[in-house]
């Protein structure tokens, strides 16, 4: 059994006087968010706790069906943030339909992938593993499909004559869209090649940071860490690549026509 240093309320309450502190200089300089982060605190207080009760739960069930429903719903949740991210994407039923079944996918093989080959827990869909890893994986997909969704409808827009020019010219969709598509992957993919880059030397991720404050060997806790960002790595670029394809084709015809109106309207 790891050791490690139990943290009591008033611990939490010293720590949230930052939180008053920054509110405090808002006021002062009139940046008019202590509101937004009043509620904003208020919300993670409630939103980790409540995870924390449901958690404790899931781990005494070990359920594969509790476990599989947890799961689904986080990623229904991370699916509305993505659609929540789109300024002027596609409408909200296809914005929220890419997003949510791209990151489905490759959150699941992703998160398969490492229990049943690399974590190995008995059972596989113990929740005390499937659903933080879940988790991490889905908050970096999330990120990177929405960038790629983002970047690809904006570059639509702003090179529509090009790209029609190329259409009329006998160019197929794919080949009329290349540029774009290259954009918006690049776009999708940059945050977690930045991530890979500066881990380790610029910052010491979290897992890695929590599983140290909790006894781990420093060593150990770096290979859990590395395992991590390979997964998140491959699972950011499943999705991305599934929703700018997707997409590319959402906005575009099988006559090989640009398809504007099916972007969300101003």
């Amino acid at each position: 059994m790891t050791d490690y240093i139990r943290l009591e309320y008033l611990d939490l309450g010293l720590s949230a006087l930052l939180l008053l502190a920054v509110a405090g200089l808002s006021l002062a300089l009139q940046l008019r968010i202590e509101r937004s982060l009043a509620l904003a605190g208020l919300r993670c207080v409630l939103q980790l706790f409540l995870v924390g009760l449901v958690l404790t739960k899931l781990f005494q069930l070990v359920s594969p069906w509790w476990t599989g429903l947890a799961a689904l719903a986080m990623i229904l949740f991370a699916g509305r943030e993505i659609m929540a991210r789109q300024e002027r994407g596609f409408q909200k039923l296809w914005a929220y339909g890419i997003g949510t079944s791209a990151m489905l996918m490759a959150a699941t093989l992703v998160t398969l992938f490492a229990l049943t080959t690399q974590v190995q827990p008995e059972p596989w869909y113990d929740p005390r593993y499937a659903l933080p890893l879940l988790g991490m994986i889905l908050g970096n997909t999330m990120t990177g499909i929405a960038l790629g969704l983002q970047r690809l409808t904006e570059g639509a827009r702003q090179q529509r004559a090009g790209i029609e020019a190329q259409l009329c010219l006998g160019a197929t969709r794919r080949a009329a869209m290349l540029p774009i598509t290259r954009q918006a992957l690049t776009t999708a993919l940059m945050p977690i090649i930045n991530a890979l880059a500066a881990t380790g030397l610029v910052s010491l991720p979290g897992m890695m940071t929590g599983q140290i404050l909790a006894g781990v060997e420093p060593m150990e806790a770096v290979k859990y860490q590395l395992m991590i960002m390979f997964l998140i790595a491959g699972g950011t670029t499943l999705g991305a690549v599934t929703a700018v394809f997707v997409g590319l084709y959402r906005l575009t015809d099988s006559r090989d026509r640009l398809r504007l109106d099916r972007l969300a309207a101003e």
